[in-house]
Formats: C-alpha cells, structure tokens, sequence
C-alpha cells in the first residue's frame, strides 16, 4: 500500500491538472494589449469602461460574444481572476490578460493567441458553469 504524505496535495494537483488546459505545442502566449488581443482573435473591439489596473472591452465573431481583459500587471490579473471563478465561467488567462467565453471560442483563440483555459467554480443550480 502506497502512502502519501500530503495528501491534500496531490488531490489539489489532480484537481488543477483537471480544471485547466494547457496551450497547444508553439503556442506561447504573450503579454498584449486590450487592441493586439481583439487583433489576435480575430474581432472588432468594443471598448468599454476601464480602471488603471485594467481595460475590458466585448467583441462579437461567427463563433458569439466573448470579453476581452487586459491588465497592467500580473499581480492585477491574478486578482481579478481569483474574484471572478466564484461565479463560475471559463476563462482563457494569459500574461496579463483573460479572455471570457466559451468552451469551442477559448479552444479556437488558444491555438491563436496561446494561454491556458481554467474553469470557474460549477455551480449545481442547474447552468453548466461555463459562460457570464
């Protein structure tokens, strides 16, 4: 019989490694602006209102609405992502940036603009978990 010390530990790995994707092969993503990021994935930016610490904007394409965010440093990043996986979603997180959509849009901007997909918190009041 095989003991592990921390086993707290190797559940929450079992658990990370579940919950995110890692990018494609080559991929490798890149700190961008609110502009080179709505560039990257291929969409008109709609801007909408910003703070210091970070820029939003939506953008619309064949594959449906998604939220684009960048910030001005990772600490920001972090932050903001660890407020908003409470409310479930999925979240495409790159370096200083995060993209909101679905699962087939985050696959598709991954192959172009690299990051890694992480889900929010599954919510078992009958939605998927997967989408704002």
């Amino acid at each position: 019989m095989v003991r592990f010390r921390y086993p707290c530990a190797v559940a929450l790995a079992v658990l990370t490694a579940a919950c995110s994707a890692a990018a494609p092969q080559g991929v490798q993503a890149k700190p961008m602006s609110l502009e080179q990021l709505a560039s990257g994935t291929g969409c008109e930016l709609r801007p909408q209102q910003g703070a210091a610490e970070l820029k939003q904007g939506s953008c619309e394409t064949a594959q449906g609405k998604y939220v684009l965010v960048s910030f001005s440093t990772d600490e920001a990043a972090k932050s903001w992502l660890t407020e908003a996986k409470p409310w479930g979603g999925l979240y495409l997180e790159g370096p200083r940036w995060v993209i909101v959509g679905t699962e087939p849009q985050l696959k598709t901007f991954q192959q172009k603009v690299g990051g890694t997909i992480v889900a929010g918190e599954d919510h078992a009041s009958g939605g998927s978990g997967h989408g704002h």
